[in-house]
């Protein structure tokens, strides 16, 4: 078994293609519908499930949100990686209001540092989660 002892215990889950454009370093905020205190490294997770217009959008290289062409998304195969951890990141704020043409929820955590890792399966969860131990 690989060891992931280097990887954050936290994580949390986010739909495809978003999960993709946040540990490539094209998205640097999550929507969410809550806040968040926490701070620090996560596990960026690729729910099961996937946003298929922003799916389709992004694999057409157009972006999600504002529907501009975003030929720069130098996607690959690894968009398609869903049920498991895809990368790692740090959340350093949580705010209600952002320029950022990614804001379009009630709270963005502010995302800084995201990289992608090799895929690891594992089971997803509702807000911060404990991965290690939902391993497939």
């Amino acid at each position: 078994m690989t060891d992931l002892s280097h990887l954050p215990d936290r994580a949390i889950s986010i739909m495809q293609p978003w999960a993709w454009l946040i540990v490539n370093g094209y998205k640097h905020l999550e929507n969410r519908d809550w806040p968040t205190k926490f701070r620090g490294p996560v596990c960026i997770h690729a729910g099961k499930k996937r946003d298929a217009s922003a799916w389709e959008d992004t694999t057409a290289g157009i972006h999600p949100v504002t529907g501009e062409l975003a030929s720069h998304f130098d996607h690959d195969r690894t968009i398609e990686r869903l049920g498991g951890i895809v990368g790692v990141a740090e959340i350093v704020g949580c705010v209600r209001a952002s320029p950022s043409e990614w804001f379009v929820g009630k709270y963005g955590f502010i995302i800084s540092n995201a990289r992608p890792v090799d895929f690891i399966p594992c089971k997803g969860a509702l807000s911060f989660f404990e991965w290690k131990g939902r391993l497939l």
